[in-house]
């Protein structure tokens, strides 16, 4: 009878060598389990970590911080922060035409987006229509238009040093005095907020200003 060979030596050399390892060798190390990723970096629209902010932009805030002007301080900073002189521009007319030269002034202001009542309009000799109409009932309703302060008002030499400031006068030497010339732009300047249009003579009207107005 034919010997059977063990069936446990046949399937040692099947399996091949165990995982045990043999003397003298290292067994490999085990590879470690994937833990959590860490989180990514913040991209634009995606949260991440939050980072402090560099050192240099920090220097730069504190800079700037130190560079803005303090109360009481001197210099190109206050100097900007200080009431500004109105921009004075002149428009070129001779006595006959600068009302009407003010009101084309007047016309491109409102068109430009001023509102009405930023606007006053100053004559040194004839005044204005509108003016004369409004002093015909009386100066309680011509004054109360000038307080009401929703539409141009028009005033002489004579009556502009008793209107309010506005952010833009426009000056008519249509004539007149040299006395009424000076008060008028004396007035305009003073109580002018923004802008300063005259209209007249130019010769005459820097002689007017180089007075000192």
């Amino acid at each position: 009878m034919p010997l059977i060979p063990e069936e446990p030596q046949i399937h040692e050399k099947a399996q091949g060598p165990r995982a045990t390892p043999a003397s003298g060798r290292t067994a490999p190390t085990p590879r470690p389990v994937p833990g959590p990723r860490p989180a990514a970096p913040p991209r634009p629209g995606r949260p991440g970590p939050t980072r402090p902010a560099p050192p240099a932009q920090r220097a730069s805030r504190d800079a700037s911080a130190s560079a803005a002007p303090k109360p009481g301080s001197s210099g190109p900073a206050a100097a900007a922060a200080a009431p500004a002189t109105p921009q004075i521009q002149l428009i070129p007319a001779s006595p006959e035409g600068a009302l009407d030269a003010a009101e084309e002034a007047v016309d491109l202001l409102l068109d430009s987006g001023r509102t009405p009542g930023d606007v006053l309009v100053i004559t040194t000799g004839e005044p204005h229509p509108w003016a004369a109409h409004e002093l015909s009932f009386g100066e309680s309703a011509y004054w109360a238009q000038h307080d009401a302060g929703d539409d141009v008002f028009y005033a002489d030499a004579a009556l502009a040093a008793r209107a309010a400031s506005r952010p833009v006068v426009v000056v008519a030497v249509n004539g007149g005095p040299e006395a009424a010339a000076v008060t008028a732009l004396s007035a305009a300047h003073s109580r002018a907020g923004a802008l300063l249009i005259v209209c007249g003579d130019p010769q005459r009207i820097n002689s007017v200003l180089g007075a000192g107005v």
